[in-house]
């Protein structure tokens, strides 16, 4: 009978002390960008290391701005619900799928005699006086 190879705990130790002082791959593999300016970057997972997920983040394209809109194949990607980066093709075809959205809406509010922003976020939210803007409290004009 062969006896199972033993495990030395001081082995384990300097091997793996070793293992750390080894290059590290720091600056990620760009993936791509988005038409608001966004690079998209990625560190793949390195199991032999004891890395089981990839590294991913963006920059913006103004420093330190990170609260500006993304296209939703890029967040899913960020966030690990996409395995592969989304493709140019794709983002700029759901880019012309939400502009015409936005303008079948304003067609349909301009059939109902309402005025509907095209502009971005929250503060351009319409307003409607039929709509109270807090509970309890009624529109000026």
């Amino acid at each position: 009978m062969s006896q199972p190879p033993t495990r030395s705990i001081w082995k384990m130790i300097i091997t793996n002390f070793i293992n750390s002082l080894r290059p590290r791959q720091i600056r990620g593999d760009l993936r791509g960008s988005d038409y608001f300016g966004n690079k998209y970057y990625e560190i793949p997972a390195d199991p032999s290391i004891g890395k089981r997920k990839p590294s991913r983040w963006f920059e913006p394209p103004v420093k330190d701005d990170f609260q500006q809109e993304m296209p939703a194949e890029w967040e899913a990607w960020l966030r690990g619900r996409r395995t592969q980066p989304p493709s140019e093709e794709e983002v700029m075809k759901n880019l012309a799928l939400m502009q015409m959205k936005k303008k079948n809406a304003i067609a349909v509010d301009a059939k109902g005699g309402k005025m509907t922003p095209m502009e971005k976020g929250m503060e351009t939210f319409p307003k409607r006086p039929e709509y109270e803007l807090a509970p309890g409290k009624k529109q000026d004009g």
